[in-house]
């Protein structure tokens, strides 16, 4: 089965690694948020794209949620010793994939080139996309100024209230190589239960990304990212608040309008059912929180499941 994931980092990295679990990861193509890159002390990073590729190769750090297990930080302290800029914390190990990478960049290639040869490298059997390889980042505007999503998010901690999300460069991006492709061959589409605004949205923004969604001949199935209406991480629940107005799981169906059949959504908000149904989406309600390896392959084999029940 041909499979297409829409991904951010953090919870859609589980989840990809719930749904490789359960399908071939050959034929899964995750197409991953780059909206949040940034260069740090020189080296480009891309957080999401390294949060996915970490998690298919067993690497991630479960406890922190974020960048590699059994990481070391000498390189940072001697950064911070000596003045340098150290509010985005880069791991020793972490540091060895920025190095290629921006290398490999310098030399002419493609992000999408690079990430595929890291990919491999790693051993993984699963396409990592970049949804673009263009420069496309994310700004959030809030009253107290403009932030760039790494300030707003790391820096200051996400404790500005965000009034608008943009995406700085997503009027003259293209789908990367291979996107468009992994769209058109899937027989399912699934957007992993990332933050609608700063992970899926800049996905969403690529004019071409959010058209072949629209013209969909199979079926699209997205998985909320709140349980009982809370964020379990991250400010997605505070976002939905303001941007949509509430934090239903029918007020996550409305930031893809038009663009899934399905909701995956959790038992604690099974009482918003009937109203993600009124919206035209079917909801199907599981347990979402993804604890372990059982979890996580079960809620794939939801999302699955909510295409056979359609």
């Amino acid at each position: 089965m041909k499979v297409a994931v829409l991904s951010g980092g953090g919870g859609g990295a589980r989840f990809l690694r719930g749904v490789v679990a359960t399908v071939d990861p050959a034929g899964v193509a995750a197409i991953v948020n780059v909206g949040d890159d940034l260069e740090v002390l020189g080296l480009s990073v891309s957080p999401d794209l390294d949060g996915v590729l970490y998690a298919l190769a067993g690497l991630a750090d479960e406890e922190r949620g974020w960048g590699r297990a059994e990481e070391t930080w000498n390189a940072l302290a001697t950064v911070e010793s000596l003045g340098g800029e150290a509010w985005f914390r880069l791991g020793d190990r972490d540091l060895g994939l920025h190095l290629v990478r921006t290398q490999s960049l310098r030399d002419g290639d493609s992000l999408s080139a690079v990430t595929a040869r890291l990919a491999a490298a790693l051993g993984l059997e699963t396409t990592i996309l970049p949804a673009t390889d263009e420069p496309l980042r994310t700004w959030l505007d809030t009253p107290n100024g403009s932030f760039d999503f790494q300030q707003w998010f790391v820096a200051r901690a996400h404790r500005d209230p965000v009034a608008r999300v943009r995406y700085q460069g997503a009027s003259d991006a293209r789908p990367a190589p291979g996107v468009l492709d992994a769209l058109h061959e899937a027989e399912l589409i699934l957007i992993a239960p990332s933050n609608p605004f700063v992970s899926i949205g800049p996905i969403l923004a690529v004019e071409r990304i959010r058209a072949a969604l629209e013209r969909r001949r199979v079926p699209c199935v997205a998985v909320s990212p709140l349980i009982g209406r809370q964020a379990v991480k991250g400010p997605a629940a505070g976002m939905l608040q303001r941007l949509e107005g509430g934090t239903s799981a029918a007020h996550v169906a409305q930031c893809y309008p038009g663009l899934i059949d399905a909701l995956v959504l959790d038992e604690a908000d099974a009482a918003d059912a009937d109203a993600v149904a009124e919206l035209g989406v079917r909801p199907l309600v599981t347990k979402t929180l993804m604890r372990d390896a059982a979890a996580r392959r079960a809620l794939a084999e939801a999302a699955l499941n909510a295409v056979a029940l359609a």
